[in-house]
C-alpha cells in the first residue's frame, strides 16, 4: 500500500500493515534527516506531521478510532519503528502520544473533543509537561507551578526546565498546585500560545537536540476552564500512569533492535574476532523478543490501575533502559573504529541509549519507586 493510498483510510489499519506504511515513511522522509537532526538540532516537523496523516499517533486513543478500541501495543510498535531510525524523532512521537493519552483519560469532555482529534491526526503538535509532577509524585522534588483560582479558569505561575516538541502553536499537558490548599493538583492542558507563556532554548544536548526541547515560563498564565483535564491531578496520574510509562518502551525497542542490526550487519567482516565479545547479537535478540512478549501482554489494559500492575510496568521500563545500555555498548564494540566516527550510527545509538536510561522516570527513580513499592506489600 502506498503512502498517498494510507491518508485515504479512515479504518484502522492491521499492525503489521501501520507498521509497513510507519517504515516507508520513515525510509522516505526521515532516514535522509537523521545526521542533521542528530548534528544540527533539525526539527523534523514535515515528518511528525506526515505520520499523523498515516494514522500514527490514534492506535492507542479509542475515542480517535472508528472502532472505538485501545491498542496501546500498536502504539508502542509504531514508536519503536521511528526510534530504530532516530531516537530523538522517537521521542518526539512519544511526546505527541503522550498528550493525546492524557485527553483520552481526560475527566473533562470539553477539552478531549476540542483537541484529541487535532492530537491524534497531527493537525497541532504536542508536548508533555510532567517530568516534575512525576518525580514530585514520587517525592523527589517539588512542583513548580502553582495555580490561583480565578473566574473562568486559574492563573497559574512557575517554570518547567525542559518540555519537549513545543513551538508556538503546540500545546502540551502538565499539572500544578492549587494555591491555598494543602493537596489538591490541577491537570491542564496549555497553549505555548497563551499570554504570559514564554518558550526559551536554555541549554543543548549532546543527543535528541532536534526535539524542541524548551524551558517553559509561566507569568501569570490564563487556563481557561475548557482547558483543564481534570480538577483532581492526583486521581488523573493514577488513571493515565501506567500509559505514560508504557509507551516509552517504544524508544527502548526500537533502540535496541537497531543496536542488534548493527552488531549483525558487521558480522561478516568481523563475526571471527566479535565472537569473543559479550552480549552477543543473538542473546540480545532474546532478550529484546522476551521483554516485548511482556510488553505487548501488559498493554492489553493500559487503564489497569492497581499498585501490582503499575509495579511490573515499572520493572519493564526499568530493564528496557538496562538492555539498551548494554546493547548499544555491544553495538560500539562489535563495529569498532567505524562506530566511532561523527557520523556513524553505533555512536549515536550509544548516545540515544542514555536518554532511554535517565528521561524521567530515569533508572534511579524506577528503583526508588520499585523500592517503596516493595516496602508497602
Amino acid at each position: 500500500m502506498s503512502l498517498n493510498a494510507a491518508k485515504e483510510l479512515k479504518a484502522v489499519l492491521p499492525l503489521e500493515e501501520q507498521l509497513t506504511i510507519t517504515r516507508a515513511l520513515v525510509k522516505q522522509e526521515l532516514s535522509p534527516l537523521t545526521v542533521k537532526i542528530d548534528l544540527e538540532g533539525l526539527y523534523p516537523e514535515s515528518f511528525l506531521r506526515q505520520l499523523g496523516g498515516v494514522d500514527g499517533y490514534r492506535q492507542h486513543l479509542s475515542m480517535a478510532r472508528p472502532d472505538g478500541e485501545t491498542d496501546m501495543g500498536a502504539a508502542i510498535q509504531t514508536m519503536g519503528a521511528v526510534s530504530h531510525e532516530c531516537l530523538s524523532t522517537g521521542f518526539a512521537v512519544w511526546c505527541q502520544d503522550t498528550c493525546a493519552w492524557y485527553l483520552q483519560n481526560a475527566a473533562n469532555p470539553v477539552v478531549r473533543d476540542a483537541w484529541l482529534p487535532k492530537l491524534a491526526s497531527g493537525e497541532v503538535l504536542g508536548g508533555t509537561g510532567m517530568s516534575n509532577t512525576m518525580k514530585a509524585f514520587a517525592n523527589i522534588e517539588p512542583l513548580r507551578l502553582k495555580g490561583k483560582r480565578v473566574d473562568g479558569g486559574y492563573i497559574v505561575n512557575g517554570s518547567l526546565p525542559w518540555v519537549s516538541n513545543l513551538g508556538e502553536n503546540h500545546v502540551f499537558g502538565t499539572l500544578f498546585a492549587l494555591e491555598g490548599s494543602e493537596n489538591q493538583t490541577i491537570m491542564a492542558l496549555v497553549d505555548c500560545s497563551a499570554e504570559g507563556f514564554t518558550l526559551r532554548q536554555s541549554a543543548h544536548f549532546t543527543a535528541l537536540e532536534g526535539t524542541r526541547t524548551f524551558a517553559c515560563f509561566f507569568e501569570n498564565v490564563f487556563i481557561p476552564d475548557e482547558m483543564i483535564i481534570d480538577d483532581d491531578g492526583a486521581a488523573f496520574l493514577k488513571r493515565a500512569r501506567a500509559g505514560i510509562v508504557l509507551l516509552q518502551l517504544g524508544m527502548g525497542v526500537g533502540n535496541v533492535q537497531s543496536c542488534i542490526d548493527l552488531c549483525r550487519e558487521v558480522e561478516p567482516l568481523l563475526g571471527h574476532v566479535n565472537g569473543y565479545l559479550d552480549d552477543r547479537p543473538d542473546e540480545l535478540q532474546e532478550e529484546l523478543d522476551d521483554a516485548v512478549d511482556a510488553c505487548m501482554a501488559l498493554a492489553e489494559d493500559p487503564f489497569e490501575k492497581s499498585e501490582e500492575f503499575f509495579r511490573e510496568v515499572l520493572q519493564l521500563r526499568l530493564s528496557a533502559g538496562e538492555l539498551a545500555l548494554r546493547a548499544s555498548q555491544s553495538a560500539m564494540l562489535h563495529t569498532g573504529a567505524k562506530g566511532y566516527l561523527r557520523t556513524a550510527p553505533a555512536q549515536r545509538k550509544l548516545r540515544e541509549s542514555y536518554f532511554v536510561a535517565i528521561v524521567t522516570p530515569a533508572i534511579k527513580h524506577l528503583r526508588k519507586e520499585l523500592d517503596a513499592l516493595s516496602r508497602a506489600a
